[in-house]
């Protein structure tokens, strides 16, 4: 998803991405730079309380509630919009309620629930890529376990039986092996998040905000030592005192109803039998005793200082007012520390503020990101400062008002999905399980709606002014140490019992048929143009009120002169940094009454921009997006301070260990002088003057060099008339359309069977991008082919590549290898972290899986079957939402593909054989084509590489020299 630039630091995303088991990647700060001399400027509708409450009327997730006589809670939601049935199944325990000495548990009984229960005795990937479903994953945090999946609506049947199997039914097939793999591939999944720069941070905030054996003392994903001890009894006695169905909900999200739904739950999950209820951990909010202040060092970009209170958890009155007031304070693209440390005095490249809430307490934190040049004493006590002024003074009723509406208006977005990370069963199941209602976040809503500059004054007075930890994060060599895992494999199981990998069952329980297979409704497109010409693509959703609008122009990263990369990304970056009669804080205060998002990206081919606004507030949100698109007015001051954080984000890169491979692999592939080569560097951005951006803008974003596409809930001729007002009077300059020239793309032919290592000391994971160019055209219906052979070797979790050095050899967290289209050419890529003293072995592996899957060991009959049933089931999920309509639009145009592509892939896929798989695969891939970038602890790994018979260069990270 990225209609909304992500304003967040590294140390907040840390607190973000708890419940999450994937490891969160860390997000450059958003650009943000002043405008020129502040203008009048309208104040767009949209922002009174009694507008609130328009907006709060339109949130509503109806549910029928009922129980099993075991004790399962069943929360189903209507929802006919799409043949899917979202499928979510909660349960009341997290890292919290883990017992001394067992940190980490919660979320490695997760991952063993996924690897078979005693009547789907496969990897449970295997029985969701065959039912055709879409989102879905488990992620555990500090208060729950949950596992999720979208299923077509014919393939609800087959997944309750999945998910009661396990509820069940799964100690029969939990075996020694399978605990000590995922005890590797769960260490794995710590080195990872451990590698990345300030990974370490999030430690030391739990070990300073709470005391020794409090619930929320250690970290989700827990301690090496605990995870090598975890033992087969710790497993049993898991699953039979956490995992009853009277400790567990189940939320049905979609095209299901409550009188359809309970006999189907009645006859998968009520013979299972009860098992005790947890009783989530008692947890205070704790209070430090003064103020703490710890300085940590490592490969980070720029210094950071963040703050840090102990807050009340999700139950609290207080909760709405402390969300509302951090968003005001740094969270809002408008917010007051953007406004004085960005903007004002530029005395930071970035802020971020936000109130992290859990079960029983929740973490406030407010931080800000060092400029270049400027003293950190300068920053922090400015930052003091303002933070002790909005709490003494509140918020305006305006500012409250913006950050209700922005909330509003997202939340009423989201609604259009039933389930994966955040749709509907989500909000539900959340409600249910942490709140005892599964109304909760409804209720929220009304709250956020009547909520008031004295309500936030006051909770922030509350919280705010007991003593704050403060943790200063700067670049340097890192001063702690990785937690390293001991080499152990138990061999055999306590109490005496053999570490047998045999599944016992206790209860046959045959799969049910999937007898029809749901058709994908892919919408009608309509066309037509704008008074200045300008193409428009329209299709009509109602599922909720919102218009989704996207202005895409023929340029990308690609129209990057050779000596100036970055140009591309630096422009679309300044763009809303202030028009002709707008600052940049003008323009962020109208989007937020507005309750409108709109980014930037585009890729390599397209530069775009895109609107996701309410229905109702569409003209004024239009005229915003037209104001931004066709009078920036690139100042000065505000080019400085975008080219600072630019600059930021390239050395975040640089420290990054997957930033510093995707930065190589590029340049490795292509060159520097052709338009997909190169890497944007500080020395490019600083050379970029404000005449460059214009000459840009002038030869690329232009109406005879772009097209519109559009998802909407009103009518065509409703939003073509608002189009028309916003840009049809809208002319081409007189300079001439700038040109690209792919030619120079013909001649690249790198030489492979090479490795490139770059050396990052102290690295406990290496990353490992192996890449070639191929002659394959996406705009070939071909391309299909290819990309369903390649989920047999490294496309999906059950690929081979992933399957054996995740599941098999525990090695890594995670591996997968996919084509990378662009518009003039195709990528093939693998990419996996690995732990680093198996990185030697990692990159023969992957050597001799491609190798024989392109020689002796093609596609198989199991794969085929698995991988055409779930591509053809899978398409009623991918496109339940507009944004993924949206975004197929934009493909369909760049690659030439008719209307009914989509429609037409079953056809495809059904035709489908090993051998015309096999062939494709073969006509795409060459192994000795490969460039292998490795990016680890040159000490640690190049003597494992040496053994490859490879040639290999060792080069030092960008600016380390």
């Amino acid at each position: 998803m990225k209609f909304a630039t992500t304003k967040t630091s590294r140390i907040a995303l840390a607190l973000a991405g708890l419940s999450m088991t994937a490891a969160c990647a860390y997000a450059p700060p958003a650009e943000t730079a002043a405008a020129p001399a502040p203008v009048a400027a309208p104040e767009p509708a949209g922002t009174g309380a009694g507008d609130l409450a328009e907006l709060v009327s339109q949130v509503a997730i109806p549910y029928q509630e009922f129980q099993l006589e075991n004790g399962l809670t069943v929360v189903v939601h209507e929802d006919r919009k799409a043949p899917i049935v979202g499928v979510a199944v909660w349960y009341n325990v997290g890292s919290k309620d883990e017992p001394e000495g067992k940190t980490g548990f919660a979320h490695l009984f997760e991952h063993l629930m996924f690897n078979g229960s005693e009547n789907a005795p496969a990897d449970y990937f295997q029985y969701l890529q065959e039912m055709g479903a879409t989102d879905y994953n488990g992620t555990t945090n500090f208060d729950r376990t949950n596992y999720f999946q979208t299923v077509p609506r014919p393939a609800l049947e087959r997944a309750l039986w999945l998910e009661s199997d396990r509820m069940g039914y799964l100690l029969g097939a939990v075996t020694q092996q399978k605990l000590d793999n995922q005890r590797g591939v769960v260490q794995n999944e710590k080195r990872q998040g451990d590698n990345q720069p300030g990974g370490l941070v999030f430690y030391e905030i739990l070990d300073t905000l709470f005391p020794e054996g409090h619930p929320y003392a250690h970290s989700v994903i827990g301690s090496m030592a605990d995870l090598d001890a975890a033992s087969m009894t710790d497993v049993r006695n898991w699953f039979r005192d956490k995992y009853g169905p009277n400790n567990a909900t189940l939320v049905l999200a979609g095209d299901i109803d409550a009188a359809e739904a309970r006999p189907l739950v009645e006859k998968w999950f009520g013979p299972i039998a009860r098992g005790p209820v947890n009783t989530p951990a008692a947890a205070d909010v704790p209070v430090l005793a003064e103020p703490v202040r710890t300085v940590m060092r490592d490969q980070v970009a720029a210094t950071s200082v963040n703050l840090y209170w102990p807050a009340p958890g999700i139950m609290s009155e207080d909760l709405v007012a402390l969300n509302v007031g951090t968003e005001v304070l740094g969270g809002l693209l408008s917010s007051r520390l953007d406004e004085v440390l960005v903007r004002e005095e530029q005395l930071a490249v970035s802020v971020n503020a936000g109130n992290y809430d859990f079960q029983r307490v929740g973490i406030i934190n407010v931080g800000a990101t060092l400029k270049d040049g400027v003293e950190l004493a300068t920053l922090e006590a400015r930052l003091d400062e303002l933070i002790a002024e909005f709490i003494a003074e509140g918020p305006s009723e305006d500012e409250v008002r913006r950050a209700a509406t922005s909330n509003l208006a997202g939340t009423i977005r989201g609604l259009e999905q039933v389930g994966g990370f955040g749709g509907k069963a989500v909000a539900l199941a959340r409600g249910e399980v942490l709140a005892g209602d599964p109304g909760f976040a409804v209720d929220q809503l009304a709250l956020l709606a009547s909520i008031t500059p004295a309500d936030v004054q006051g909770a922030m007075q509350r919280w705010m002014t007991r003593p704050a930890f403060t943790l200063v994060l700067e670049p340097g060599e890192r001063d702690a140490e990785y937690e390293e895992a001991a080499s152990v494999a138990a061999e055999q199981a306590e109490d005496g019992e053999p570490a047998s990998d045999e599944i016992t069952v206790t209860v046959e329980r045959p799969a049910p048929p999937i007898d029809t297979v749901a058709t994908l409704d892919f919408p009608e497109f309509q066309r037509t143009t704008l008074a200045n010409g300008m193409p428009v693509t329209y299709a009509q959703r109602d599922a909720v009120p919102a218009t989704y609008v996207t202005l895409s122009f023929n340029a990308g990263s690609a129209a990057d002169p050779v000596d100036m990369r970055g140009l591309e990304t630096l422009t679309l970056g300044l763009f809303d940094e202030g028009t002709a009669s707008m600052t940049s804080q003008q323009i962020a205060e109208a989007k937020e009454r507005l309750g409108v998002n709109i980014s930037t990206g585009g890729g390599m081919d397209r530069s775009s921009f895109t609107l996701s606004a309410l229905s109702a507030n569409l003209a004024p949100s239009l005229d915003l997006l037209g104001e931004i698109i066709r009078a920036p007015a690139f100042g000065e001051s505000d080019l400085a301070r975008v080219k600072a954080q630019t600059v930021t984000s390239i050395r975040q890169q640089m420290r990054s260990p997957g930033g510093i491979a995707g930065r190589a692999i590029g340049v490795e592939l292509f060159g520097t002088d052709t338009p997909y080569g190169g890497v944007t560097t500080i020395e490019s951005i600083s050379a970029i003057t404000r005449d460059d951006l214009v000459a840009f803008k002038d030869s690329w974003i232009r109406p005879d060099n772009g097209e519109i596409f559009v998802i909407s809930s009103l009518p065509m001729d409703e939003v073509v008339a608002e189009l028309n007002a916003a840009f049809g009077d809208w002319q081409a300059p007189a300079v001439a359309k700038g040109e690209k020239d792919f030619a120079s793309l013909a001649a690249m032919a790198p030489e492979g069977n090479r490795i490139v290592l770059i050396n990052r000391p102290n690295s406990p994971q290496s990353v490992i991008y192996g890449a070639q160019i191929t002659p394959l055209d996406a705009s070939d219906p071909a391309f299909v082919d290819f990309t369903n052979a390649n989920n047999s070797l490294g496309g999906n979790f059950l690929a081979r590549l992933n399957m054996n050095l995740r599941e098999t050899k525990g090695w890594s967290y995670g591996v997968r290898g996919g084509a990378q289209a662009r518009e003039n050419a195709v990528v093939y890529a693998i990419s996996g972290g690995v732990q680093a003293d198996r990185t030697g072995d990692s990159v023969a592996e992957m050597i001799r899986e491609v190798s024989e899957f392109l020689t002796t060991n093609g596609v198989t009959e199991e794969e085929l079957a698995r991988n055409v049933a779930a591509e053809i089931g899978e398409l009623p999920g991918r496109f339940e939402t507009s944004g993924a309509v949206l975004s197929a639009m934009q493909s369909l145009a760049l690659y030439g593909r008719p209307d009914n592509y989509y429609e037409t892939l079953v056809t495809r896929y059904r035709a489908q054989t090993r051998d015309s798989l096999d062939q494709a695969a073969r006509a795409a891939l060459d192994p000795s084509r490969f460039v292998w970038v490795v990016v680890g602890d040159a000490e640690v790994v190049k003597p494992q590489l040496e053994g490859l018979g490879l040639p290999i260069e060792v080069r030092e990270m960008e600016g380390s020299e």
